[in-house]
């Protein structure tokens, strides 16, 4: 997942900045901890911004999982320290920047795919070992980092499983394909789009401006192709307003988004009535659904802490921090041991096992859907056993 709104200017003003904070800093935290008896994980990614609750959701996850581990009053206290990129490209090099001049250990993100792209050389170059819970674009796994790992799998799983939802499930014959032009909409539009053309499906695409208000010329493209099926490429911000002006505008074909999508805002940006029956992939599942006591501890856990009930990607960070926790519990207190430790990992997490190949994927990779059902989004389980209108 994950948004890319690159302003060139901006970013490599930050690049620059962030040069020079590098130096001064003697390459971050690399390879020390912050203290006796203490480690600094940072969670670095959005809580502002139109798609914040993505963001939100994880940090609430990770700052649970540090919250309870040092309730046990271990050797080693850990500080969870929040850097706001509100999902920005062109915002997250200086967040990264301050996070190693504040000498951290670890790094729980970057949530969005164009802000990971964006900073993972210099975590690469600073030496401090990082987990997304989030970010799916599948380039970040094949340029030979060392440091990045990711807790979901990539849009290349996505989007066949999207691709699979469109032919085989809806039958569609003729589908209209939008993004909104952001590094992580554009690459799960494209894989769908060629996969969808390469089979032979009837397909035509268009873009959206993700700063604009009205959809109408997508809209009226979308009408006059007449599709059986729409697969939207982005945000549930965005989506949401542009599945309310097609219904609005008497569109019928049926909608399917991506993990970027999955979160009930879109049903409060589109409406009830608009967004009923759109169905959602994502590389989470419902832990709702769980009967393990220790899932149902984590769900009970979470909303005591917030609130609010866990949201998309609440496990995701809750596990990644878990994972660093691990490593330290371990007696890795360095960047670099806790990066060898990660490469060694292999637990039972809250939303899948945790373990990673050599490139920093993780090795579970099942793509889940969910389906808008009476204004509630349900969870209907993975791609290949889904019945749409009957949640798990």
């Amino acid at each position: 997942m994950r948004r890319n709104t690159i302003r060139f200017s901006g970013a490599l003003a930050a690049a620059a900045a962030l040069s020079l904070g590098l130096a001064a800093c003697g390459g971050g935290g690399g390879g020390t901890s912050s203290g006796s008896g203490s480690v600094t994980l940072g969670f670095i990614g959005a809580q502002t911004g139109d798609n914040a609750q993505l963001g939100i959701n994880i940090y609430n996850g990770a700052k649970l999982a540090v919250d309870q581990y040092n309730k046990t009053n271990p050797k080693t206290k850990v500080t969870l320290k929040p850097y706001d990129t509100a999902g920005d490209p062109a915002i997250a090099p200086n967040q990264v920047n301050k996070a190693i001049q504040d000498k951290v250990q670890g790094v729980i993100g970057l949530p969005f795919s164009g802000e990971s792209q964006a900073v993972q050389p210099t975590l690469e170059k600073a030496e401090i070992p990082n987990i997304s819970p989030s970010a799916t674009d599948p380039t970040l796994g094949k340029k030979g980092f060392k440091y990045f790992h990711r807790l979901v799998a990539n849009d290349d799983a996505q989007g066949a499983a999207d691709t699979k939802m469109m032919t085989d499930v809806y039958k569609a014959k003729k589908v209209y394909v939008v993004d909104d032009n952001q590094q992580y909409s554009l690459g799960i539009a494209n894989i769908v789009f060629n996969t969808l053309k390469s089979g032979g499906v009837s397909v035509q695409r268009d873009k959206i401006d993700p700063k604009a208000s009205d959809y109408s010329s997508t809209v009226n493209k979308i009408k006059a192709f007449n599709p059986d099926a729409i697969f939207y490429g982005g945000y549930y911000a965005e989506g949401g307003k542009l599945l309310k002006q097609m219904r609005d505008a008497g569109v019928t074909a049926k909608f399917q988004s991506d993990d970027g999508a999955n979160d009930p805002n879109i049903i409060k940006t589109a409406g009830k009535k608009q967004a009923e029956g759109v169905t959602l992939s994502c590389a989470c599942q419902s832990v709702a659904t769980s009967t393990e006591p220790k899932v149902k501890k984590f769900i009970d856990d979470y909303k005591a802490a917030f609130g609010v009930g866990q949201g998309t990607y609440s496990a995701e960070g809750f596990d990644s921090a878990n994972a660093f926790l691990d490593a330290i519990k371990a007696g890795n207190t360095t960047s670099q041991k806790i990066n060898d430790y990660l490469k060694t990992i292999n637990v039972a997490g809250i939303s899948k096992q945790i373990q990673f190949t050599p490139q920093g994927e993780v090795k579970a990779n099942t793509i889940y859907q969910f389906q808008v059902l009476k204004g509630k989004l349900e969870f209907l389980g993975p791609t290949d056993k889904v019945t749409l209108g009957k949640p798990m």
